[in-house]
């Protein structure tokens, strides 16, 4: 669905939703039923009749003067960006992915080359309307424990059926500038001068991200926003690769819709692995097919029918281990963080995010503050890397030996990881990283019955 769904819609949705909670049995699981995913983690099968999220894809009203937008919980940022652009608008932080959703980047975290000056999506929500573990709808507010519990418990509390958002005014194109590091000492100290100034060499930065492609080849894209077309902007989403244009060229110019899709085509450099990249597949592969959600797809097919491992056992390759995370570490353990993980782990290229948490409440209304369930730092400069691939381990490959160790790397240099991905903790280390009393407590007062499935069992148990 796009454009503006309108409230009257709105309120049929939440009633189609209310109702079908309604009829699920008591001690079956409680799942939305949409088609689409962007998680790497398998969960138990389950017969279990879904939630009934049909009408909850739109955006119910954008209020271009208020700079605000209400947003239905299962609204896709492809759909979000299409009606906010109309406005010259856009969300503060917008997910690289086309088919994430708002209520999914909130209830799960997201992150995004604004993300340095606008923290995660979630801290630019003003107010959320949740269906609770109780089957009711409760509007939450920032300082409330449900609305500030809420960013990643991943369905744990309740599902967002609407979130009103802060939006930014925004010009139609992209100036780039991609600066190639050798030293990683330098690329730390750019990062936090960048973060802290939001200019480079006396020139505004509104975007920020990089690629570290190999030791010593590290590069700091460095986004401006503006209304002047100084060449013909480029084409990523056909035959040209975005993440090999950062090696290419110095400077670029995409209009602004090509840029916050920049990563979706070729999801990151991900498809290559299913020959996207080849050009001369690239040629017959249409255009509406290079994106992230066919890809997952096809994920899907080689997770059902075993094909790498069955193709590595006949060629006498190791077994795998996908290793597929997003972690942040503080700005100045980026380095000892990246000379472990080419020692230990060896996978390249990397994505890396600067990432500044707004603290509780929308954009700094609480400076000091932090989101429990993913307790960062508020005002403290880290960076996100991202790495999305296979590792040749060989049988140990079940144990999930290169995840344990990253996990354990990660929080010995005070960082965190997204748990969009597997997780391997005791639960006890669970409870600590992601503040399980208080998680436990806002769950047994929203969801009395105890009806949703807890972060754990979600996210480790894999139920």
């Amino acid at each position: 669905m796009t454009g503006e769904t309108g409230w009257q819609r709105h309120t049929e949705a939440v009633e189609r939703l209310t109702a079908s909670y309604a009829r699920i049995p008591d001690g079956a699981p409680v799942r939305l039923a949409k088609r689409t995913t962007n998680l790497f983690r398998a969960r138990a099968a389950t017969d279990a009749p879904g939630l009934d999220v049909s009408g909850l894809g739109g955006v119910i009203e954008v209020d271009a003067e208020a700079g605000t937008a209400d947003v239905q919980g299962m609204c896709t940022y492809e759909d979000l960006v299409d009606a906010t652009l109309a406005h010259e608008m856009i969300p503060y932080v917008v997910p690289q992915l086309r088919t994430i959703t708002l209520g999914g980047a909130v209830t799960g975290m997201g992150i995004e080359s604004t993300s340095f000056r606008n923290g995660m999506p979630h801290e630019s929500v003003l107010e959320m309307d949740i269906l609770t573990g109780a089957g009711e709808i409760v509007t939450t507010r920032p300082g409330d424990d449900l609305f500030d519990t809420f960013p990643n418990s991943y369905g744990s509390l309740g599902y967002a059926t609407r979130l009103k958002i802060k939006l930014e005014k925004v010009p139609g194109y992209v100036a780039l500038r991609h600066v190639r590091f050798d030293d990683l000492g330098l690329l730390t100290k750019t990062i936090a001068q960048i973060t802290e100034s939001r200019r480079y060499e006396g020139e505004r930065v509104d975007g920020l991200d990089g690629v570290a492609f190999e030791p010593g080849e590290y590069y700091l894209t460095l986004a401006t926003w503006t209304e002047k077309a100084t060449r013909t902007p480029s084409d990523y989403g056909g035959q040209q690769i975005y993440y090999r244009s950062i090696q290419e060229r110095e400077t670029d110019l995409l209009t602004t819709y090509d840029y916050l899709w920049r990563w979706d085509t070729d999801w990151f450099w991900c498809s290559g692995a299913f020959g996207a990249q080849n050009k001369y597949l690239r040629r017959v592969w249409p255009r509406r097919l290079r994106r992230s959600d066919v890809y997952m797809k096809l994920v899907g097919l080689d997770r059902r029918f075993g094909i790498a491992d069955k193709l590595d056992a006949r060629a006498g390759r190791l077994l795998r281990e996908r290793v597929i995370q997003d972690i942040e570490v503080p700005v100045e353990n980026l380095p000892a963080f990246l000379e472990w993980f080419d020692a230990e782990i060896g996978m390249r290229p990397v994505w890396l995010c600067p990432l500044v948490s707004q603290g509780t409440g929308p954009l700094r209304s609480d400076p000091g503050g932090k989101w429990p369930t993913y307790p960062l730092e508020a005002g403290r400069t880290y960076v996100n890397v991202g790495f999305w691939g296979t590792v040749h381990v060989g049988p140990g490959a079940v144990n999930a030996p290169k995840n344990r160790a990253i996990e354990e790397q990660v929080h010995e240099l005070g960082g965190h990881k997204s748990l969009y991905s597997e997780a391997f903790y005791d639960k006890d280390v669970f409870d600590a990283l992601y503040d399980g009393d208080n998680l436990a407590a806002v769950k047994a007062r929203y969801d009395p019955g105890n009806r949703l499935t807890d972060l754990y069992s979600k996210a480790v148990k894999r139920l």
